[in-house]
């Protein structure tokens, strides 16, 4: 039987629940979800293989008005994924209105001649005529492949997803897979540890630190006989009053940050993991391309 694939980009605006959908697709956590907005900043590719057949997802940083160096990076990425994709996933709140935001992602994906899948997430908060009035609105904006209402937090509707991009799975030429069968995503290792530490400052830290902090990691050591990982992190932000937030009274918040993706950490890895955290202030970080670089954020040309 011949091997198929799809490339399958998830698109909206912020906070919509792009990395909760590309977690219960996968039934794994491999992207960072938290509350606040613009919690994606990176592409972050997850792959599912089933026998004869590979999906492989783009979970793409929200789409929004870019104000720092970090923002461009981010939208660009965004933008740039809907080109490299077969099928467009946009994922909008239940509002009935089409966004700024919306009608580029359409516009773009029809410049490619790319279908487009709308899924209307957080069905769960709304009456039945409100969701009807959503599809309306929508409807009369463009000719949509599907249009599927789902709870993403719930897994509620996310079998629809599966079942709709299935229509788009196509032959593989030269009938190899374009990643390994047990691989669950592309990015370093380092760099799903960063984000999971990052993930839990944002889950942790007052509304006042939104998005001006940043994970490095500084030092990896893996020690196979003892089934350990000796990880070395970075956790910096904007400013000095930021720093004490983050520290916390007697260090108690960074050891909380520390603990709870330490548990992560050891989840996803299968290995006991010793992390050290530190806490720095890089001013004004966000603008600063050899500062992004060093995270993993290239400039693509901006």
């Amino acid at each position: 039987m011949n091997k198929k694939t799809v490339f399958a980009a998830i698109v909206g605006r912020p906070n919509v629940g792009k990395s909760t959908l590309l977690n219960a697709l996968l039934d794994e956590k491999i992207s960072i979800i938290s509350k606040k907005p613009q919690t994606t900043r990176n592409r972050i590719t997850g792959i599912l293989t089933k026998e004869n057949t590979q999906y492989v997802f783009t979970d793409t940083p929200g789409i929004h008005l870019p104000k720092s160096l970090l923002g461009k990076y981010m939208a660009k990425s965004a933008k740039s994924a809907i080109g490299d994709a077969d099928v467009v996933v946009l994922m909008i709140e239940p509002a009935a209105r089409v966004s700024p935001v919306e009608r580029e992602v359409i516009q773009k994906a029809k410049s490619f001649d790319i279908p487009i899948v709308l899924v209307i997430n957080k069905i769960d908060i709304l009456s039945k005529d409100k969701i009807l009035e959503v599809i309306d609105v929508y409807s009369r904006e463009h000719e949509f492949s599907a249009i599927l209402p789902i709870s993403a937090l719930n897994g509620d509707g996310t079998g629809l997803v599966m079942g709709e991009l299935d229509k788009y799975l196509a032959d593989i030429e030269g009938g190899e897979f374009f990643f390994p069968e047990d691989m669950l995503t592309d990015q370093p290792e380092r760099q799903i540890a960063s984000e999971i530490i990052r993930e839990k400052a944002l889950r942790l830290l007052n509304e006042e630190i939104p998005h001006g902090i940043g994970v490095s990691i500084e030092e990896w050591n893996e020690m196979k006989s003892k089934n350990l990982i000796n990880i070395r992190a970075e956790i910096f932000c904007e400013k000095e009053t930021h720093k004490r937030i983050i520290i916390g009274r007697n260090g108690d918040m960074v050891k909380k940050i520390g603990t709870y993706a330490r548990e992560d950490l050891e989840k996803f890895f299968g290995v006991k993991i010793y992390l050290d955290l530190w806490v720095k202030v890089k001013r004004g970080w966000r603008d600063k391309p050899g500062t992004l670089s060093s995270l993993g954020y290239s400039d693509g040309g901006l």
